[in-house]
């Protein structure tokens, strides 16, 4: 029988917060749990890394609370013999009679819907606590857009910028250099002659943990070195993460963001996203580490990669959440193209003979990870042009990317790659043709297939589809301010070549497991 706790307190696998105003004091009466549970590891099949990953921060965050002085229940994979949270509260209600029960707002619709649906029916009150991590509330972005049909982000990051003071001047409402947004100076290629930037890694050995979920069944996808696990899951590798691209990567961050190259799968990106979506570590922590590097070494930094970053963190980060529980759960069914094509096989596997969706697909099997326009431009276009399923998709991103979480994920995977969601998060859907990934890339340079032909033997695939999605969904484009030249050109070209295009679409569509 363990020990009565006169409050149960729950921690799910992504709130990590060491800050958190629970852990300031002991409290022996105070009893945590955390579970590695099968619910987690299943409702979509994950990447392998990512399991590992999250298994392995939870537990470094457990064994810091217990060095606190702080009472942790920890059950790993397969010990609790509860099916869900819900299960695992009710028998932990039952074991030690805890006069209340409290959990941190969950940032998943399924899981604050399961947990709210306990008040009631343990018995005893039930309390519902913030994680202290976000920098707007559950509907700051729907607050802030009220009785607006745009929920434009652009606006929203400005405010945001004014609320916490960064990169401001000492006004509080004018931007340094009098520039709010460089966007536009941040979209190179990756020069042939560039260094890149060696990933900092970090090196455990997994193998006691991938047995563990192997031998309880669980169903993964990607792979994993057992002797050389290298994602930082502590708080001080992730601090360790943060300074090194500070000092490493920040410089050309902003440049190369959206540049894509076969030479590396990080590039200048920071790789934080997973220490962040955890809570290991808090965005203004990020922010202003980062902002104080830049401060000191102006020289080196120049004001359009900092501005960038922050973009990326204290606007797009919290705008995304903020559309997520303005528009759920009804967002997880949007589909306003009707597309129900399946996904290729070799999205499992990166077996394509298309370089830029192979390099793609390979480093996020081998690495749980992509940058923003490899899942933009690259997975989530050339999925868009074939008319995939937006349930599919969302599955496979959910899946494979170790930083996924549905409330950040379904947001940027059906609302901005595939416009399922009708223009919420975007004003235009985010297609391009062969042209933009060889703009941006050095893929198509060593690629089967030819960037600048749109029909014919060994025609890239994206070109023919592009001019397809845009023929078939006219009707809803068609009056679309920011894509009308592109339906110009269309109509432009004479009926032969619009067949021909329209006829090699059919056949990638058709044969789309052999490309």
């Amino acid at each position: 029988m363990a020990k009565p706790a006169h409050t149960l307190r729950l921690i799910l696998g992504d709130q990590l917060n060491l800050q958190h105003s629970w852990f300031q004091e002991v409290d022996e009466g105070v009893c945590y749990v955390m579970a590695e549970l099968h619910s987690e590891t299943g409702y979509v099949r994950h990447h392998i890394q990512k399991i590992v990953g999250f298994f392995l921060a939870m537990r470094h965050f457990a064994a810091e609370l217990e060095k606190q002085g702080h009472r942790v229940i920890y059950f790993k994979l397969g010990e609790s013999g509860a099916d869900d949270f819900t299960g695992l509260i009710k028998h932990m209600v039952a074991e030690l009679k805890p006069q209340r029960f409290e959990y941190l707002l969950p940032d998943e619709y399924r899981l604050d819907q399961a947990l709210a649906a306990l008040d009631g029916e343990l018995g005893i009150p039930v309390a519902a606590a913030d994680t202290e991590h976000f920098l707007s509330p559950r509907d700051g972005v729907a607050r802030f857009f009220k009785g607006k049909k745009t929920y434009l982000l652009e606006s929203f990051y400005r405010d945001m910028r004014k609320q916490y003071g960064i990169l401001m001047e000492e006004d509080g409402v004018s931007p340094l250099t009098g520039q709010w947004n460089y966007d536009q100076d941040n979209r190179k290629k990756l020069p042939q002659k560039q260094d890149i930037p060696k990933p900092l890694h970090f090196r455990r050995d997994v193998s006691d943990i991938v047995n563990l979920i192997r031998e309880a069944g669980v169903e993964t996808i990607g792979h994993i070195d057992l002797e050389y696990f290298y994602w930082p899951v502590t708080r001080e590798e992730c601090l360790e993460l943060l300074a090194h691209f500070a000092r490493i990567q920040l410089h050309l961050f902003g440049t190369y963001q959206d540049a894509m190259t076969d030479r590396g799968y990080l590039l200048f990106h920071s790789k934080l996203s997973f220490a962040m979506n955890t809570k290991i570590l808090h965005p203004l922590e990020v922010v202003n580490t980062c902002v104080s590097y830049w401060e000191g070494h102006q020289d080196k930094v120049g004001i359009s990669q900092i501005e960038g970053f922050v973009r990326q963190i204290i606007g797009w980060r919290e705008y995304m959440r903020g559309i997520y529980w303005a528009k759920m759960p009804e967002f997880a069914g949007l589909n306003y193209f009707e597309h129900h094509a399946p996904l290729p096989d070799w999205y499992w596997t990166g077996d394509t003979k298309m370089k830029c969706l192979s390099t793609a697909i390979g480093q996020s099997l081998d690495h749980a990870y992509a940058h923003h326009i490899q899942r933009l431009m690259v997975t989530g276009n050339f999925a868009l042009l074939l008319g995939v399923s937006p349930d599919e998709l969302d599955e496979w991103y959910l899946g494979i990317y170790m930083d996924a979480i549905e409330w950040v994920e379904i947001t940027n995977t059906r609302g901005m790659s595939q416009f399922a969601d009708g223009g919420i998060v975007g004003t235009k859907p985010y297609v391009s043709s062969a042209n933009y990934i060889h703009k941006m890339s050095d893929h198509c340079s060593s690629c089967a297939y030819h960037h600048k032909e749109k029909t014919g033997h060994m025609a890239c695939p994206f070109n023919s589809l592009y001019w397809d999605f845009y023929d078939r969904h006219a009707g809803r484009l068609g009056k679309n301010p920011r894509i009308g030249m592109m339906y110009r050109v269309w109509e432009k070209m004479d009926a032969g070549q619009k067949e021909d295009i329209l006829k090699q679409a059919a056949y990638y569509k058709e044969n789309a497991n052999q490309l």
